[in-house]
């Protein structure tokens, strides 16, 4: 069970539908009876997992019979692979749910845009730009102001679209950038991906003499690297934790736990974090109370169920501060809402993501010999916290709202954990707050 990040959907899914007809699909090869087949029981098989375990039977009004039947009739009309299984996609985000959403078959190739970019109150910036990139070389700087992103003007609403479709769904060998330098300079830029081209059949089985296996083994290696739990620690007045994920061991926790009573006051940064696993969030938060707390009333299709976490033999008691920011969702979201809720500290940064479920991925696969796997991740509760709300589409509030500049993320300063540490009676500047966790790129 996960309560993960999907991205946040609260905008009609004809969004998603016209960002996905403006990338063309010339360099597509013409889709065959068989590839149209492949992709009916691949909605088909989809579809049926909805409507078997999404936790509202009525859909929110939506006739899901209706919108299968409509995919269908799309497939049927489509000339590429790639625009069918995006009927597949946007018949799941008719539900405008964050965490239901369908995972396509994996690309064979691997796309490196360069660069990262985020929502920092309402305006969009990059964020990182990666050393030697096609994005480097061409002037694009972390601090700028994106403004638009093939054609599209970024916002809150509709950012998840577009790192779907260009991530997961439909990457592209290029994207035009439109930017607006901290100097109030526009500029338009096409920025090339760097692409991996990979197998487009690959062994998995570990009997033969490729490496396929092994690729994807140390793929998951390097990607535990870079969400691995960071620290840094000011004497015995403060440690900073910068948690990426809540994918880590319970054993883990408790060592965290166990670090953090040697100090008088605690950072725990979640920016960035997309959530992770259930028990991970309840042990945490167990080890910050005292006393049994409640995070949520799950409410799924057959049952509602109160979520608690219980308190940890020996927790730590000292101060607490949470730092969010539009990318913390899911579990990071419900952590942080709880700390405030139970004024157990304070939270700080920027409004967070909006995306609160608990769901589950539904893994499927079609063909024999060469098998094609994809998948869902559906709902099954809603989570309603003990203010009687639910965070979905709505996100944390900050106790205070501290927000990074332009000229912050340029110049790699970190205002907000300068501020939490201020707050916390430690002397940290925003240029050395900024050095605590280095970004780390995904190797090529």
């Amino acid at each position: 069970m996960f309560i993960r990040k999907a991205n946040v959907r609260v905008v009609p899914f004809v969004v998603l539908v016209l960002l996905l007809s403006t990338l063309g699909s010339a360099q597509q090869p013409p889709m065959t009876k068989f590839d149209r087949d492949r992709l009916q029981e691949m909605l088909h098989m989809v579809a049926s997992d909805v409507q078997k375990h999404y936790y509202d039977p009525k859909f929110h009004g939506l006739d899901w019979d209706a919108t299968i039947a409509k995919a269908k009739s799309e497939i049927n009309s489509e000339t590429s692979m790639n625009m069918g299984m995006s009927h597949i996609a946007a018949a799941l985000d008719n539900l405008n749910d964050s965490h239901t959403f369908f995972t396509p078959p994996r690309h064979a190739n691997r796309y490196d845009y360069g660069w990262q970019y985020q929502m920092v109150g309402d305006h969009c910036f990059v964020t990182h730009v990666r050393p030697n990139s096609d994005a480097e070389t061409k002037g694009v700087k972390s601090g700028d102001e994106l403004l638009g992103l093939n054609g599209f003007t970024p916002n809150r609403e509709n950012l998840w679209k577009m790192q779907y479709v260009f991530n997961l769904l439909r990457p592209q060998p290029a994207l035009r950038l439109d930017l607006k330098d901290s100097g109030g300079q526009q500029r338009k830029v096409d920025v090339l991906a760097k692409i991996r081209e990979g197998k487009r059949v690959a062994d998995i089985s570990g009997s033969g003499n490729d490496n396929d296996i092994w690729d994807l083994i140390r793929e998951g290696e390097r990607e535990d690297h870079l969400t691995r739990v960071r620290s840094a620690e000011f004497g015995d007045q403060l440690m900073v934790l910068k948690i990426p994920e809540f994918t880590f061991t319970l054993t883990e926790a408790e060592g965290m736990i166990g670090k953090a009573r040697k100090h008088q006051a605690l950072v725990l940064d979640l920016r960035g974090n997309p959530g992770g696993y259930v028990d991970v969030l309840r042990f945490l938060l167990g080890g910050m109370f005292e006393n049994e707390v409640k995070i949520a009333d799950r409410v799924g299709r057959k049952e509602h169920k109160p979520e608690v976490a219980k308190p940890s033999h020996n927790p730590f008691t000292g101060k607490l501060i949470v730092l969010v920011d539009s990318k913390s969702a899911s579990a990071a979201e419900l952590f942080a809402r709880v700390v405030q809720l139970e004024k157990r500290g304070v939270v700080i940064g920027d409004r967070s993501s909006g995306s609160v479920m608990e769901a589950r991925h539904y893994e499927e696969q079609v063909g024999v010999d060469t098998v094609v796997f994809f998948g869902a991740s559906i709902t099954d509760s809603d989570l309603i916290m003990t203010d009687g709300q639910s965070l979905e589409h709505h996100g944390v509030t900050p106790n205070e709202i501290a927000l990074p500049t332009g000229k912050d993320l340029a110049s790699g300063r970190d205002p907000v954990m300068a501020r939490a540490a201020e707050l916390l009676g430690v002397k940290l500047s925003p240029e050395d707050a900024g050095k605590l966790f280095p970004y780390e790129w995904q190797p090529q």
